[in-house]
């Protein structure tokens, strides 16, 4: 049984629409409703009168949204208390971030703020693009760490949640080479033969992003997803044995591509992203605000040529 589960559980019972509840909880309708089923499986009842709308739950899906909010909220409190009970309150800086970013940018990036900075004990909470956003808006860390593009909105009130952009990233097409070092599988496909592509799950940045891009292109790419990973690192690791297309970060495949075991496809169908870090105007420790200070006037000095 996952805790998301409740969540989605507790939305729809909310909402009364499974539509609503999956654009809330930033997941497909299919995906949201599958995982409604793995819970009623798990708990061995109907917990949703499918036959009405707009939906209603079932007398045990009435009994069990109670159980359901009080497990969260204990849950909830619970790791709150936790987090911060074992955080030192002065030196401690907590950042909410993606998995990608929290390999392929951050350590760089913390060694090159602490050159300048001094020593910094950093804290990081790793998640999907939807769960870092709600950790930092919930008060959990100090720090967001994330991708922007406008295409895929953070959406944090601006005078409340101030960002500072750090640098940019770009997803790549990759694919395993040939002998002589062409691509193994080239963009586009065609109708008979689709390219075998290596996809994020939906809720993730990454994986909204790549949608857009091949909506965007509509079917003239003929892709056919063969597999889904929430991982970045973990569809590179496919791509280089050959399986398929993977867009990656291209900060995540630089050493791979110099070796030669990925290869750029084509790059007329990559994306430019910007990476940002925001913090919390509620979060005033004065480490916070040192750093902050700190990161500020670093973005104020201008990038020599």
């Amino acid at each position: 049984m996952e805790i998301k589960w409740l969540e989605d559980f507790v939305s729809l019972a909310n909402t009364r629409s499974f539509s609503k509840s999956a654009v809330e909880r930033h997941v497909t309708q299919s995906a949201f409703s599958r995982r409604i089923q793995q819970l009623e499986q798990w708990l061995g009842v109907p917990l949703v009168d499918r036959s009405t709308y707009p939906t209603t739950l079932t007398a045990e899906g009435r009994r069990f949204r109670e159980t359901a909010e009080e497990v969260l909220r204990l849950l909830y409190v619970e790791r709150s208390q936790l987090r911060s009970g074992r955080l030192p309150t002065q030196n401690t800086v907590t950042l909410s971030t993606l998995h990608a970013l929290s390999i392929n940018f951050f350590p760089t990036w913390l060694k090159a703020v602490e050159e300048g900075f001094g020593p910094i004990n950093a804290r990081l909470i790793t998640d999907n693009f939807h769960d870092s956003v709600r950790v930092f808006a919930e008060g959990d860390c100090d720090f967001l760490l994330t991708y922007v593009h406008n295409r895929v909105p953070v959406l944090l009130d601006p005078e409340r949640y101030p960002s500072l952009e750090l640098g940019a990233d770009r997803l790549v097409p990759v694919s395993a080479p040939l002998e002589d070092g062409r691509p193994r599988y080239t963009l586009p496909g065609t109708p008979d033969r689709p390219v075998p592509t290596l996809n994020y799950l939906p809720e993730t940045f990454l994986g909204k992003l790549v949608g857009i891009l091949v909506a965007e292109r509509g079917e003239t790419l003929h892709l056919a997803s063969i597999y889904e990973n929430a991982m970045a690192e973990a569809l590179k690791m496919m791509a280089i044995t050959g399986r398929g297309v993977a867009w990656l970060p291209e900060s995540s495949v630089r050493q791979e591509i110099k070796a030669g075991v990925l290869v750029a496809v084509d790059p007329s169908v990559s994306v430019e992203m910007r990476i940002r870090i925001y913090r919390s105007m509620d979060k005033v420790r004065p480490t916070v605000e040192r750093l902050w200070r700190f990161l500020k006037d670093r973005a104020a000095v201008p990038a020599v040529a």
